[in-house]
């Protein structure tokens, strides 16, 4: 009779895939976003190859991990594929224009080229545009691999179904949040801790809007929160920090966190305790 350990283990050894869905190498994933990373921008690469070499490579990586989780294994692997380098330039022109916006608004920045190399803001931004060209072109699962792997990295976690405009701006970046249906105009800047996000979590709401609109030339101050599918931010508006919307606002408006300082008053001599 065997053991209930021993059952268990047979258990996990023929584990049942609930959908019957394969599962890309999270380790082949994770190189090929880097390894694409350094395919638009080779001057990040300790040896860089030819960039048909390169691309040689990359196509055939990615075919490689995309035929056994499409059901039509010939076809549609190789038009994804097609379909990704042929848009690739397109990509590539949206983050020279991302990169801009970040040298553009943040006076720490020296050059470009430091913003490419060096800026987790642009560094998720690029994996966003990546994952979400082959988000729409109906690549499973890799997208969301490749969002997961840069989120662990930069604690940026952009959805790569989210609409992102051009010359979008990510300042710091840690705890930023942008849903699966959110929708992000041009010129938006974005500050850490901002969250895009739902009203509630609920399955049936799976194919409804449920993340916020946020128009052009939007500034998202640190820590404000923005949830709700109908909610959206007028053009040319300031969000500050800390604060919590959950409805629409008109363009050019100012939102503010009202806070309140109380200045306390005690006798000289009174011996004052601090908690620690």
């Amino acid at each position: 009779m065997k053991s209930h350990l021993e059952n268990f283990f047979q258990t996990l050894e023929h584990q049942p895939l609930t959908q019957n869905v394969a599962i890309p190498p999270r380790a082949e994933t994770h190189r090929l976003a880097d390894a694409l990373f350094l395919f638009l921008f080779p001057m990040l690469s300790e040896e860089p190859k030819p960039a048909r070499v390169q691309y040689a490579l990359l196509r055939h990586d990615l075919m490689k991990l995309l035929y056994p989780l499409t059901k039509d294994a010939g076809e549609s692997v190789g038009a994804i594929a097609n379909g990704f380098f042929d848009q690739l330039p397109e990509v590539y022109e949206m983050l020279l224009e991302d990169a801009q916006a970040f040298y553009d608004f943040d006076p720490a920045a020296t050059c470009t080229e430091e913003v490419i190399a060096a800026y987790p803001g642009f560094y998720a931004i690029a994996n966003y545009r990546i994952s979400n060209l082959l988000h729409r072109l109906g690549a499973p699962l890799i997208p969301r691999f490749f969002a997961e792997y840069v989120h662990g990295k930069t604690g940026i976690d952009i959805h790569p179904a989210a609409t992102i405009g051009r010359s979008l701006f990510i300042d710091h970046g840690t705890g930023v949040v942008i849903g699966a249906t959110a929708v992000i105009g041009n010129k938006v800047k974005i500050y850490q801790g901002v969250t895009l996000g739902a009203l509630q979590v609920d399955k049936s709401l799976a194919n409804v809007k449920r993340h916020p609109t946020i128009e052009d030339n939007c500034v998202l101050y640190a820590n404000c929160t923005i949830l709700g599918g109908r909610t959206v931010i007028g053009h040319d508006s300031v969000v500050g920090g800390n604060s919590w919307l959950t409805e629409s606002v008109p363009a050019y408006s100012v939102v503010l966190h009202q806070s309140q300082v109380k200045v306390r008053t005690r006798p000289f001599d009174e011996p004052v305790n601090f908690v620690i």
